[in-house]
């Protein structure tokens, strides 16, 4: 799918696990009137270091007089001071739609970024892509909110890894089981770990079961033969 506002581009270089601070933005030589990037720039699948714009889309009144086709003055200087002005810009858009809580997420999330949340939370941040970091960080704001925080472990968990269960036995321990949905693997591994670093209640113990469900009384998906683990 083609984009075509700056915005639309940085969020593709975003998710592409691009440095946006690394993308030039230049006055495109050969644009539409009717969109803000050109159209080689509109229909690339992946994201170049510099981008040509057509400046006079939405921010005319901006950029009416610095490129004027008879000013050949201070090109080089002009075309940089373009290149801030359109990442400033980009910063601007990409606030305008973000409500209060967005903001708090986005906190949140910087702070386990830069080791707020001790090293293994910002080492163990990393593995997980935008949209998860996100669902986590928001989850840690319900949980200072509210308290909950078995509920939101188990919505973690569900967030990350779309099988996973969680089944509590308190009727003579605090404990709980995980069941994960899949292979375990060392990244899995890592990202569970996160997760229960962060909203693991301390008094609960856990066992942690991967692609085989521990059998369950009358559960029949549970009860199948070569595929139960022993509890």
């Amino acid at each position: 799918m083609g984009v075509n506002y700056i915005w639309d581009l940085v969020i593709k270089a975003e998710q592409s696990g691009l440095n946006v601070n690394n993308i030039r933005f230049a006055p495109a030589k050969v644009y539409s009137p009717y969109m803000e990037l050109s159209l080689e720039d509109l229909n690339a699948r992946t994201v170049e270091q510099q981008v040509e714009v057509n400046p006079y889309y939405r921010f005319y009144d901006l950029f009416k007089d610095m490129f004027d086709i008879n000013n050949e003055e201070d090109v080089e200087l002009r075309n940089t001071l373009f290149d801030i002005v359109l990442h400033f810009l980009t910063g601007i858009d990409r606030v305008q739609g973000m409500n209060r809580r967005e903001y708090y997420i986005k906190f949140v999330l910087r702070d386990m970024e830069e080791g707020r949340f001790g090293a293994r939370v910002s080492e163990g941040i990393k593995l997980f892509d935008r949209e998860e970091r996100e669902a986590i960080a928001g989850n840690v704001l319900r949980l200072y909110e509210t308290g909950e925080a078995v509920y939101l472990l188990k919505d973690t968990l569900r967030d990350i890894f779309r099988r996973s269960t969680i089944y509590a036995n308190c009727e003579d321990k605090d404990e709980l089981l995980f069941y994960v949905g899949q292979e375990e693997t060392d990244t899995a591994r890592a990202k569970l770990e996160l997760i229960k670093e962060l909203f693991l209640p301390a008094r609960f113990h856990t066992e942690v079961y991967w692609r085989d469900h521990f059998g369950i009384i009358d559960v029949d998906d549970t009860m199948r033969l070569g595929g139960i683990s022993l509890y």
